[in-house]
């Protein structure tokens, strides 16, 4: 009987994904969630620029395959040089070209434990050996960070400054002066999906171009084109142009190009969405409290809430909310996995929350 020969390393991995989509979960209980606060989108929407652009795109055709006019946009936005740039299908699409740049079989990689897992996935698809350390103090460590990877000699780091999946921050200059112990040889993966939302200082004032880190920006968070696919690197030229090694050339389709450029050029609706995730986070905030939970300040779109027990009591409180048609996630790992971590959303949605909670946490403590 013919059949694919999969590669050693294909047949030794598992047949699983980082995240279970909401999609999946609803088709598995039978109904819709009526709030989806648990994938970090922006449920306030994209710019109207953007969604015109995209309707008009000419979608029979095929992208731009060097993203051109966005790659300038984006260059005259940031006041750096298109060579720093490199557009791909998202954050998710972008790490797994780098991976596949830079890690071979048995490559040490270093990550925290309980980071975000589709990097991890990546690494492991290519062969790549993970080493983990502890969060501290719910922040990622990276002075452990940088002395775990002199230790095994690591190709990779990753950082999510703001985090994920417990909404922390670094100051900029926090970063800049840990570098100085990044060991040579080492890259520095600094992912800033939510970079947007942060305070400012956050992001470390280097230059795009400095050979030690990548940065990772998307289009999906505060722009709120996640189903667009739209990211972007920031790094050396050389390191960006590598890229093109890899990478799909007509992985970007024509109206994500046309919507993530329209976006980019609507600042007032960028600081109307800016100022409505503010708000959603002071309310989640607020529902925690009122219900004797503790919410971790923020920097993200989302707000991680400390349920003040176990793994297994948040995980009890996660599916209490499930159950009542309210999609959230948690952390995977201890003793960040003590948190449920909710999305902002609109008002709806969380009036929808709040009187869901209560019954979810009498029910896991039941």
């Amino acid at each position: 009987m013919t059949h694919a020969r999969l590669t050693p390393l294909a047949l030794s991995l598992p047949a699983s994904v980082p995240f279970v989509g909401p999609e999946t979960q609803e088709r598995a209980r039978g109904a819709v969630f009526d709030a989806r606060l648990g994938a970090n989108e922006n449920v306030f929407g994209p710019s109207p620029m953007a969604r015109s652009a995209m309707a008009d795109a000419d979608i029979w055709m095929y992208g731009d395959p060097e993203s051109h006019d966005l790659i300038a946009a984006l260059a005259a936005h940031l006041r750096t040089d298109p060579s720093h740039i490199m557009v791909g299908e998202g954050i998710d699409g972008l790490l797994g070209y780098l991976v596949r740049l830079c890690v071979g079989a048995e490559d040490a990689v270093v990550t925290s434990d309980g980071a975000y897992p589709t990097f991890n996935y990546h690494v492991a698809g290519f062969g790549g050996v993970l080493h983990k350390v502890p969060y501290n103090d719910d922040h990622e460590d990276p002075m452990a960070l940088f002395a775990k990877a002199a230790e095994v000699d690591a190709k990779l780091v990753y950082i999510a400054n703001p985090d994920n999946p417990m909404g922390t921050w670094h100051e900029g200059d926090t970063l800049v002066c840990a570098l100085d112990m990044l060991p040579e040889g080492c890259l520095l993966v600094l992912d800033e999906a939510y970079i947007d939302c942060a305070p400012p200082g956050t992001a470390p004032d280097l230059p795009f171009d400095d050979p030690r880190l990548i940065r990772m920006r998307t289009f999906s968070k505060a722009y709120g084109l996640a189903g667009a696919r739209v990211g972007y690197a920031l790094g050396h030229p050389d390191l960006i142009t590598a890229f093109n090694k890899v990478r799909n050339h007509f992985g970007m389709n024509r109206a994500a190009q046309a919507g993530a450029l329209a976006a980019l050029e609507d600042d007032a609706h960028l600081a109307h969405v800016l100022d409505q995730i503010d708000t959603a986070r002071r309310r989640i905030a607020e529902i925690a409290l009122d219900n004797g939970l503790a919410p971790l300040p923020s920097a993200a779109n989302f707000v991680a809430i400390d349920c003040g027990r176990d793994g297994a009591f948040a995980k009890a409180v996660l599916d209490g909310l499930i159950a009542r048609g309210i999609f959230v996630r948690m952390p995977f790992a201890a003793p960040q996995n003590r948190c449920i971590r909710i999305s902002c959303g609109t008002p709806e949605n969380l009036d929808a929350f709040a009187a869901a909670l209560p019954k979810a946490l009498a029910e896991a403590k039941g």
